[in-house]
């Protein structure tokens, strides 16, 4: 069986190479080879490579460059999906596409559902929002799996900035007087990419299709305040001397940036549970994670 996964050296596309079987043909095109942000190159690609599975991992994740770069957003995130998804019902492949939290403006006071109005805050949740109603427009087999809060052992995230922020914090003099600013008003729940990933792999491995739109995310919710916290007395469980830095939460007007952010965007993950596929709890994933960092 041939798998094409694009975005093979992000977060999700590592934790996916870790996870598929040795006997699995996994195809990871380089961008000389598959140029998501030329899409007019796909279904050529697709059409040679003939495979029966897609997992579009691939995504212009730079939420505030997406900003100044809203071209180069939309031809990643969402023309690039639609050519995927086009070719792939052309080729008889099945496809996984994923999607963010950012398509929703932060407003619900009960976790999203996959039925419930969207309105981004920012360009690169419109155009996320943009390439899964592309997708399934185009290729309504498609499986459309939105996330949130992604983070590994793998690339740029919030645990590794948290870690390295914190190296600061180790030197045997004493620890710096100032402590970490993290906002704390916008909730959310934080995903590992190796659990996403299983998800997927668990999708894949069903009898039967599994299509439409479904949400998963991390079990726990909590704000990227909490979320440092628990980062640094993991950290600290599994090496006791590390030094736990200070923390200050801190509101989103007081870290402004050129993207705005929901002020919660958590997932409920009911439906996708209904398939047996569960979230597991944030401790359980962190301890995992913080021993391959």
């Amino acid at each position: 069986m041939k798998i094409l996964l694009t975005g093979a050296r992000g977060q999700l596309g590592r934790c996916l190479q870790d996870r598929y079987p040795d006997q699995a043909h996994l195809l990871m095109p380089d961008r000389q080879e598959l140029d998501m942000s030329q899409p007019a190159s796909i279904a050529e690609y697709v059409r040679q490579a003939q495979p029966d599975w897609i997992i579009n991992a691939a995504a212009y994740t730079a939420v505030d460059r997406a900003e100044t770069e809203p071209d180069l957003a939309l031809a990643v995130n969402a023309t690039a999906p639609a050519e995927l998804a086009g070719v792939a019902r052309e080729v008889g492949a099945r496809l996984v596409h994923v999607s963010t939290d950012y398509v929703f403006n932060g407003s619900a006071v009960q976790p999203y559902g996959e039925a419930d109005p969207t309105n981004p805050l920012n360009v690169y949740g419109a155009t996320k929002l943009q390439g899964e109603k592309a997708v399934l427009a185009a290729m309504p087999a498609a499986c459309v799996i939105r996330t949130s809060w992604v983070y590994s052992e793998y690339g740029n995230n919030f645990l590794r900035t948290m870690l390295r922020v914190a190296e600061r914090y180790q030197a045997k003099e004493e620890p710096p007087s100032s402590p970490i600013r993290v906002v704390d008003d916008q909730i959310g729940c934080p995903t590992y990419a190796g659990d996403l990933a299983d998800a997927i792999l668990a999708i894949h491995g069903m009898s039967q299709p599994v299509s439409g739109l479904y949400h998963y995310s991390g079990a726990t919710v909590l704000s990227w305040f909490v979320f440092a916290k628990r980062i640094f007395d993991c950290k600290h469980s599994m090496d006791a001397s590390f030094v736990v830095p200070a923390l200050e939460p801190i509101p989103t007007s007081d870290y402004p940036t050129p993207a705005a952010r929901p002020a919660s965007s958590v997932l409920s993950c009911e439906k996708i549970a209904s398939l047996g596929i569960e979230p597991r709890p944030l401790e359980q994933a962190l301890a995992y994670v913080m021993a391959r960092v």
